[in-house]
């Protein structure tokens, strides 16, 4: 997710398997629709410092689904029951209730990093900002083998900047597709 839609997403937005044991290995799914991006208050009719827009190229109304491994699903039970909703039933709120503003959620990040990093990698590039994790989300779609087409409908790109942006995580797997052309080839052969 784009860090305007996660600010955006509500609880009505999470389709959640039932919180039970025989459901616990089920995927979820997130409903996008609207995105609350940061602009500045100079920049907005009201002064507020965000825009509520649709999502990013698409038509106003457009929506875009995302399932959500088991993990992100026990994560998403744990934040609900914790932190509760806003009043308007958004996931993720400021201390005073409104949009979390990207300077508080990098502070954050900053600090985890710290914490988990060693002191060399900390001083990297590595993972340095919080929309590392959506790249590093799409690259492991990309190099787990889901079919490009389903990985851009996900991440909300179309297939020209999924190739442009993440073309040399796509390098480096001729062998891997020759066994695939392979297995295709002998299961045709096959009687």
């Amino acid at each position: 997710m784009r860090p305007g839609e996660i600010v955006a997403l509500r609880a009505t937005d999470c389709t959640l398997p039932p919180n039970s044991p025989d459901h616990v290995q089920d995927w979820g799914e997130l409903l996008l629709g609207e995105s609350r991006t940061e602009v500045g208050g100079g920049w907005t009719d009201d002064g507020a410092s965000y825009e509520t827009r649709g999502l990013k190229r698409r038509k106003l109304g457009a929506t875009r689904t995302v399932p959500i491994p088991p993990v992100l699903v026990h994560l998403l039970r744990e934040h609900i029951a914790r932190y509760g909703t806003a009043d308007d039933g958004r996931l993720f709120r400021a201390a005073r209730g409104g949009r979390v503003p990207s300077t508080e959620y990098c502070d954050i990040w900053e600090r985890a990093r710290k914490a988990v990093l060693s002191p060399r990698e900390a001083e990297s590039d590595l993972a340095a900002v919080p929309y590392s994790l959506r790249h590093a989300g799409v690259s492991l779609w990309i190099k787990s083998g889901v079919d490009p087409a389903e990985v851009a409908a996900r991440a909300g790109h179309s297939i020209a900047v999924l190739y442009r942006f993440y073309a040399k995580i796509l390098k480096g797997g001729q062998q891997h597709s020759n066994d695939l052309i392979a297995r295709a080839l002998d299961e045709g052969a096959a009687p």
